[in-house]
């Protein structure tokens, strides 16, 4: 085809200009595809001479209105009309870009104005013009309270809201009261059913404190109101109460809780809460040990105490940049003491370290950073002793290439206000005492009672024995209190091992229904079986050391038998007894104790007009609706410093950033509300962009 366009186009070059007048396009369309065919495979051609072409063309028409010819069109005609043709220029790519970003931004400024806006107006409808009252009848009890009690107290039996709409319906409901607002509290009134009971939450701290994030507040990676959730708002969604008071006294035989809260004018005021049901869950304080001194000290256990140390920690850097402080004062200043090597402890020198080291140089001289120095002093062999060895040994590497100085195997003889006084056990068993020049101290060494489970200790006498907390059967009631009335959970209880003692009694009293002497009493395999299992539905922590009651068995048949003898079962059961450890005092087994807990207080709910209508008030009615506590280790994890380690129960692993973003990832699914969710995020991203706030206030 191209050689016989350009034959054409040669040809027309020799025309007058009036014989390539212009055709329209239907006519060029028309000419192309009819000779199409024979453009492709032109068959013998009838060729007309130029001038005939012109006469026929012109003919029949004048000069001054030329016309379009009528004669067939030849291959010349078309070539004409294909010269002719109207070319239209593709657009180009940088402008189909710059179209279509044009039209994603007026979107995005579309949809966000439309955020905004929708913003503006939910912010405008959170305000009222008008008071919103409106009249609720009070009872008199309510506003005058009746005295009584072994102190001629008054006594709250009635609230000021308890005809409000929301709460008439459980007005007459049986009293719950909780004592505190931790985890396991909290836990337990998240779990609650509303409508069940009369519920009625203590504690001289009105919110809820996330305590696993709190060593990151003391530096300023976090900030105070991040990590805790106003009570009120948890407690309002049970439909309940709240009193902020302390708890001073119980008196178990009338349920009476005797309270203290500071009155209008200034004064401690005294009165009684009755209850129905009571769950103590008032936490515990920090064990001194005996260490003298412990006034110089910082703990951490609440928000006011990170707040503390963040403005000591800042008081001491600025009082180091003084032109009047000397050498010597300066780096006394400067020394950083943990005593405990714990998690607690642990985190707190990771977290100062990495404010020290990313954050000080930006604001201070940078004399400061090379004077500066951090020591954990930890009284067992190694840091993170209740973790798995390798991550310990870990941690203790990761710290020496920080330049964080861990003292093992050394305890704290006293606290001065300029110096830590501390024995240490060397390598050939010589016990050593050192000192350290010290300008803060963070005491965390364990946990122990608080005075009000002191008092309640005192008060049960030969039922409470251990001495760092409450002790509590298997259904965490507390012992030495009415079956079924009082609970404790959380880091102020332990739940009691008396395996052997309680299948003890269940054999004596199995024999004597035999009419057979209990000494004399021989148990076969079988009954071996059932015993175990009595075992697991009471005590379920001691399930793991009952896998093999073939094993368990046979070692324990002295004489080969084939029987147990009561000895021999006995001392099979202490030793069960030996192997079970307390719980930990931790914000995740009180959290699984506060879940226990409100599930079973819905069954029991549930369980009460049945109950009622037998008229069955005695005996074990926990245990026949619901079965015994049972904790499970769900993992340890620790942050020490742009890297996390994580023992989830033989499976242990540490690493860096990864790790730690794993580690942010955990805390921040178990945080309590949306609201605090939010708030982390927003503070681990102005910690990026802007870094930590240096200030003391």
């Amino acid at each position: 085809m191209l050689p016989i366009r350009r034959a054409a186009r040669s040809q027309l070059r020799h025309l007058p200009p009036y014989s390539r007048l212009p055709v329209s396009i239907s006519s060029r369309q028309h000419a192309f595809t009819t000779l199409r065919p024979q453009l492709i495979s032109p068959p013998t051609r009838r060729t007309v001479d130029r001038p005939t072409i012109l006469h026929t063309r012109f003919a029949s028409t004048t000069p001054a209105t030329p016309t379009i010819p009528t004669t067939p069109i030849t291959p010349t005609t078309v070539a004409t009309a294909a010269n002719d043709k109207i070319h239209i220029k593709p657009r180009r790519r940088w402008v189909h870009y710059l179209q279509r970003s044009l039209a994603y931004f007026g979107l995005t400024v579309l949809v966000s104005g439309g955020l905004v806006g929708a913003f503006f107006a939910y912010d405008a409808s959170t305000y009222r013009d008008s008071p919103g009252t409106f009249d609720i009848p009070v009872s008199e009890y309510a506003l005058n309270p009746q005295r009584g009690g072994p102190k001629n107290l008054p006594i709250a039996e009635y609230f000021v809201s308890d005809d409000e709409p929301e709460f008439r319906d459980q007005k007459h409901k049986p009293k719950l009261v909780i004592l505190g607002t931790g985890w396991a509290s909290v836990a337990l009134l998240k779990q609650l059913q509303a409508g069940g009971y009369h519920v009625t939450m203590v504690s001289p701290s009105n919110h809820f404190l996330f305590t696993p994030m709190l060593p990151s507040a003391t530096v300023g990676t976090l900030e105070f109101r991040s990590l805790v959730e106003p009570i009120r708002r948890v407690v309002r969604k049970a439909r309940g109460h709240f009193i902020k008071a302390s708890a001073v006294d119980v008196e178990f035989g009338e349920k009476l809780i005797e309270l203290e809260s500071m009155g209008a004018d200034g004064t401690m005021d005294r009165f009684y809460l009755p209850y129905d049901k009571l769950i103590i869950g008032v936490g515990s304080t920090t064990n001194p040990h005996g260490v003298k001194g412990l006034e110089h000290c910082h703990f951490l256990k609440d928000i006011s105490d990170a707040r503390h140390i963040r403005n000591q920690i800042i008081r001491n850097l600025e009082t180091a940049c003084l032109p009047t402080t000397s050498d010597p004062e300066r780096r006394r200043l400067l020394s950083f003491v943990v005593s405990g090597g714990g998690p607690t402890g642990v985190e707190f020198a990771a977290e100062l370290y990495d404010m020290l080291n990313e954050d000080l140089c930006r604001y201070y001289p940078r004399l400061l950073r090379n004077e500066i120095s951090v020591h954990v002093i930890q009284s067992r062999g190694h840091i993170l002793n209740t973790y798995d060895e390798a991550l310990s040994q870990y941690a203790e590497k990761h710290f020496a290439h920080d330049q964080v100085d861990i003292q093992t195997n050394a305890r704290v003889k006293e606290v001065q206000a300029d110096r830590i006084l501390y024995s240490q056990k060397t390598d050939d068993g010589q016990v050593v005492t050192k000192e350290l020049p010290m300008g803060f101290c963070l005491w965390s060494t364990g946990v122990s009672q608080t005075d009000f489970s002191q008092k309640l200790a005192a008060k049960l006498g030969s039922n409470q024995t251990n001495k760092h907390a409450l002790e509590t059967d298997t259904h965490l009631r507390l012992n030495g209190t009415p079956l079924g009335d009082v609970y404790a959970i959380g880091d102020c209880s332990t739940v009691q091992n008396n395996v052997s003692d309680h299948i003890t009694s269940f054999l004596r009293t199995l024999a004597w229904e035999k009419g057979k002497d209990p000494s004399a009493m021989q148990i076969t395999y079988a009954d071996w079986r059932q015993v175990a299992k009595r075992v697991k539905s009471r005590f379920p922590q001691a399930a793991d050391h009952l896998k093999r009651l073939d094993r368990l068995f046979e070692q324990y048949d002295a004489d080969k038998s084939g029987n147990l003898s009561f000895g021999e079962l006995s001392e099979l059961l202490k030793q069960i007894d030996n192997k079970l450890t307390s719980l930990p005092a931790t914000a995740q087994r009180a959290d699984q104790q506060g879940i226990y807990l409100g599930r079973k207080l819905n069954k029991l709910a549930h369980a009460a007009p049945g109950l009622l209508i037998n008229d069955v008030s005695d005996g074990d009615i926990d245990e026949a609706v619901y079965k015994a506590f049972d904790y499970r280790h769900m993992g340890s994890l620790a942050y020490i410093g742009n890297a996390a380690i994580f023992d989830f129960g033989g499976f242990s692993f540490g690493g860096g950033l990864l790790a730690v973003y794993l580690w942010r990832s955990v805390y921040f699914t178990q945080s309590v509300s949306l609201r605090t969710r939010v708030l982390l995020a927003m503070d681990w991203g102005k910690r990026a962009l802007f870094g930590r706030d240096m200030m003391n206030y």
